[in-house]
């Protein structure tokens, strides 16, 4: 069994995603919002720190020292279930471009900054959300 399914990610990361307070007006044509995989983390994190230990990764971001992160498992494994399910996966993602961002910093547990490794680089970085 892996980690993933030991955890229970998916039902974790689906309540994650169906919990993101709708902003905008009910009905708008641009549906939920996406969340970044570090999003994702913080709020795994903030939800049961435990996690984070027992999988023996930080949150993620720049100065963390560690290049398996839980933000950067959570988007490789819903990226590797998405192209391997498609449409039927209950996550559909997209790219924020990386053009002209210098910097993307998230307030993670206790208010502290998480910074993205990825702002800046050429990557662009990862986003998902509920299928509509």
């Amino acid at each position: 069994m892996s980690s993933w399914e030991r955890y229970g990610m998916s039902g974790r990361v689906r309540r994650v995603l169906e919990a993101v307070p709708l902003n905008n007006p009910q009905g708008h044509h641009f549906g939920r919002p996406y969340l970044s995989s570090y999003q994702i983390a913080i709020a795994l994190d903030a939800e049961d720190p435990r996690l984070r230990e027992d999988l023996g990764k930080a949150v993620g971001g720049r100065g963390t020292g560690s290049h398996t992160s839980l933000a950067q498992y959570i988007g490789n494994e819903l990226s590797k279930q998405i192209r391997a399910q498609g449409d039927q996966h209950f996550v559909e993602g997209a790219f924020m471009s990386n053009q002209r961002v210098r910097s993307v910093v998230y307030q993670g547990v206790g208010g502290n900054d998480v910074v993205s490794s990825l702002a800046g680089t050429q990557f662009d970085m990862a986003l998902s959300r509920i299928r509509q």
